[in-house]
């Protein structure tokens, strides 16, 4: 009898996804995997897998998963979804163990858009083009190319359990919002001054245009400087493309390879994570950074994510970490000495 767990539910969008497939742009094959690769990192950290093992990542809603296996441990690692086991609120960013019964529903989050469940052990299913990713467009990766749907079984790989759970302290988990930082061009020469400005200046709001592939902006048109069209070029995840009608197209981890309509800048890669965080009727500010500067946060990204791995303890001592002291309101006001001598 096949084991796993069971989707009751799957929620909005939830997908089988990895580091992705590399190297293979050349031949029109999208890279898919992660839109936050650090997210997956920290979720496979946290139940002891390799770090670039596959995630259930989910958004907007999570699904709802019964296990119908002895024991397996899960983490959640992302926005902070409402997660509950048999009725009890569980916490994200920390290890949990399931037993044969246990039904895991996660709902939606109070903040942010995606998260990634990581299991121990991974998913046993077979790779595509050296990845489990999910491209549900071209129908490669996952459970036959598809999102996760109610009756899915997912089969587990052979857990190899730490002693206790971790977690990771609050004081070192991701943070929201911010600008997101762009990288000037390709084509940025084929906009005008003033169509620069108001891409750098105006904010823009994420439509309900808004998947895997890319997310379509609203605001103030930039200005192109002569057409809008271009020889088809290759495009990265965190292209920023700009159609006749003016408004940002930006590229993301299911992105078709190449396009012809001019890029005025790239999200660097260090804030790709906190761009997939962002919700639909949420506004957008790029500010410009250089080259030389998204190579330098690129640098501290990884080692931030480095950091926040060394960070994890056992989830039953988390509650006397210094690091989760210091991230707790413990002191409520603060008086002198004096004032507890009696007056003269």
């Amino acid at each position: 009898m096949a084991e796993g767990l069971r989707v009751v539910a799957p929620g909005i969008t939830s997908t089988l996804q990895d580091a992705g497939r590399q190297g293979y742009l050349r031949y029109g094959i999208s890279g898919s995997g992660a839109m936050d690769p650090d997210l997956l990192a920290l979720a496979n950290a946290l139940v002891g897998n390799l770090l670039d093992t596959a995630v259930i990542e989910m958004a907007m809603v999570g699904p709802t998963l019964v296990c119908e296996v002895e024991s397996c441990r899960i983490a959640l690692a992302g926005a902070p979804f409402a997660m509950s086991l048999n009725g009890r609120i569980l916490d994200s960013f920390t290890a949990h163990d399931l037993r044969r019964g246990d039904r895991l529903i996660l709902g939606a989050p109070r903040q942010g858009l995606r998260a990634c469940l990581a299991v121990t052990g991974g998913f046993a299913v077979a790779p595509m083009l050296a990845s489990v990713s999910t491209h549900t467009r071209t129908r490669l990766g996952g459970l036959d190319g598809n999102p996760l749907a109610a009756g899915d079984l997912l089969p587990l790989g052979a857990p190899k359990f730490s002693d206790r759970p971790l977690t990771l302290p609050p004081l070192h988990r991701p943070r929201l919002g911010g600008p997101i930082r762009v990288v000037l061009g390709p084509q940025a020469d084929s906009f005008t001054e003033e169509g620069l400005r108001t891409f750098l200046s105006v904010p823009y709001t994420l439509t309900a245009r808004a998947d895997r592939m890319g997310c379509h902006l609203d605001g103030p048109p930039i200005a192109h400087a002569d057409g809008f069209n271009i020889v088809s070029d290759g495009i990265v995840n965190g292209s920023i493309q700009v159609p006749g009608h003016g408004r940002p197209l930006i590229l993301l981890a299911d992105r078709h390879t190449t396009g012809g309509y001019p890029k005025i800048a790239t999200v660097i890669t260090a804030d790709l994570g906190r761009l997939a965080q962002v919700r639909p009727g949420e506004t957008i500010v790029f500010e410009a950074v250089t080259v030389e500067e998204a190579q330098s946060l690129a640098r501290g990204a990884r080692r931030t994510l480095a950091a926040r791995r060394a960070a994890l303890v056992p989830a039953g001592g988390a509650e006397l970490d210094s690091a989760f002291l210091l991230s707790c309101n413990l002191i409520g006001g603060v008086i002198s000495a004096g004032a507890l001598e009696p007056a003269a």
